[in-house]
C-alpha cells in the first residue's frame, strides 16, 4: 500500500514541478536575452529591471496592470477553447474587433436604457464573434479548409467590414476623430476600487473575467461537452469511434471560442473609451494567443500570463526615465512567446524519460512473494 502511494505521489510531484518549470525557464530565458541587449546597448539590465519592478508595484500602475490584463485574459481563453480541442483560432483579433464595431454602434443608438443597454451590447459582442467564428468552422468541415488560413483571412476581412461600417453607419466626426457614438453614461460598467492608495478603478469587467475563468474549468472539465471537446482534440478517431460527432464539434468550438472572442474588447467598450474608433485596442487576439501558450490553457496560468503581459506592457513607460526604448519590453514578450515553445518541449522530453526511468525501475525490482501482504 505505502507503496502504491508512493508511486502515484511520486507522479503528482513530477507532473505538478514540470507544469510549473516550462513557464519559468521561458520567462528566465526572455530576461537572459532582454540584459544582453540592454548590455549590447550600453544599458545597466539590473537598473531596467529594478525600475520596471519599482515602478509596477506602485499603487496606480497595479490597477492600470489589472485593467490591462483583463482583455488580455479574456482572450487567451478565446484561444485556449480552440487549442483544447487541437483548432488553432488565430482569428480572435478579427472577431473582437468586428463585435466591438456592432456592439458600439447598437450601444450608442442607445435602443435600451441603463442596464439594459450593457446587456445588449454584450449579448450583441458575443453573437457577432460567434458568428464570425463560426464561418471558420462551417468552412473547416465542409471544404477542409484549415482554420488558421480562414481565420487569418477572416481577420483582413473583418478590418474592412468593421472600417467600411464605422464610415458609412456608425461614425460620427469629433475633431479629427472618427468613431462611433458615444455609449450613454447610464449605460457604463462602473469601476471597482480595488486597489487602495489610488483613485485608479479597476475595470468593472474584472469580476465577468473571473466567471468567464471558473466557467472555462467547469465546462471543459465537468461537463459532457467539455469531455467530447478535449477527446476530439486528442483523438479525432477515438471521438468517433465513442460516437463523437466530430464535425459538429468543430463548429460548436469555433462558435464558442468566437463568442468568448467577442467579449474580449467589451472591457475597452464599456469600462473606459464607450466608443469604437482609431484609438481602440488592436491585437489582443495575437496576445491571448502567446498567453494561453504561456498558462497551457489552464485557467490559473492564463490569469498569470495575462498579469504579466500586463505589467510589461504598463511599466514600459518607466524605462524611458533611463533613456532606454521601451521597445525592449517587446523584444522581452517576443522572446517569451518563442521560448515557451522550446521550454515545453524540453519539459515533455523530460517527462517521457522520467516516466520510461519509473516504469522500468518497477520492472526491474523484485516483486513480493504471494501471500506476503497477508
Amino acid at each position: 500500500m505505502s507503496s502504491f502511494l508512493d508511486r502515484v505521489f511520486g507522479r503528482v510531484k513530477l507532473g505538478g514541478w514540470l507544469a510549473v518549470a516550462a513557464p519559468l525557464i521561458a520567462v528566465v530565458f526572455a530576461v537572459l536575452i532582454t540584459s544582453a541587449v540592454l548590455l549590447a546597448a550600453g544599458k545597466a539590465p539590473v537598473e531596467a529591471f529594478t525600475t520596471l519592478a519599482d515602478y509596477g508595484t506602485q499603487p496606480r500602475t497595479m490597477a492600470l496592470i489589472l485593467n490591462t490584463s483583463i482583455g488580455y485574459y479574456i482572450s487567451a481563453l478565446a484561444v485556449a477553447i480552440g487549442f483544447r480541442m487541437n483548432l488553432f483560432n488565430i482569428g480572435v483579433d478579427g472577431q473582437y474587433r468586428l463585435a466591438a464595431v456592432v456592439a458600439a454602434g447598437l450601444g450608442g443608438a442607445a435602443v435600451l436604457p441603463g442596464v439594459l443597454n450593457i446587456i445588449l451590447v454584450v449579448v450583441c459582442a458575443m453573437v457577432v464573434g460567434a458568428l464570425w467564428a463560426a464561418i471558420a468552422g462551417v468552412l473547416k468541415v465542409r471544404r477542409g479548409v484549415s482554420e488558421v488560413i480562414s481565420t487569418i483571412m477572416l481577420n483582413a476581412i473583418a478590418t474592412g467590414i468593421g472600417s467600411w461600417l464605422v464610415s458609412n453607419y456608425f461614425g460620427v466626426l469629433t475633431g479629427n476623430d472618427l468613431g462611433t457614438r458615444p455609449i450613454p453614461d447610464d449605460a457604463h460598467v462602473p469601476g471597482i476600487p480595488l486597489i487602495a492608495g489610488t483613485s485608479q478603478l479597476v475595470n468593472g469587467f474584472l469580476v465577468l473575467a473571473v466567471v468567464l475563468g471558473i466557467a472555462y474549468w467547469v465546462v471543459l472539465n465537468r461537463t459532457r461537452f467539455g469531455f467530447d471537446l478535449r477527446a476530439t482534440g486528442k483523438s479525432e478517431s477515438a471521438a468517433v469511434a465513442s460516437g463523437i460527432s466530430v464535425k459538429k464539434m468543430v463548429v460548436a468550438t469555433m462558435i464558442m471560442s468566437g463568442a468568448v472572442a467577442g467579449l474580449s474588447g467589451m472591457p475597452e467598450l464599456l469600462g473606459q473609451s464607450y466608443k469604437y474608433s482609431n484609438n481602440f485596442p488592436t491585437g489582443l487576439g495575437f496576445t491571448g494567443i502567446a498567453i494561453a501558450l504561456l498558462g497551457r490553457n489552464n485557467p490559473v496560468g492564463m490569469a498569470i500570463g495575462a498579469l504579466l503581459w500586463g505589467f510589461l506592457d504598463s511599466s514600459s513607460d518607466a524605462l524611458q526615465l533611463l533613456d532606454i526604448s521601451k521597445e525592449i519590453v517587446s523584444i522581452m514578450q517576443g522572446v517569451i512567446v518563442l521560448s515557451v515553445i522550446v521550454a515545453y518541449e524540453l519539459v515533455h522530453r523530460y517527462r517521457v524519460v522520467a516516466e520510461q526511468r519509473r516504469v522500468s525501475r518497477q520492472l526491474a525490482a523484485p516483486s513480493e512473494p504471494e501471500g506476503a501482504a497477508a
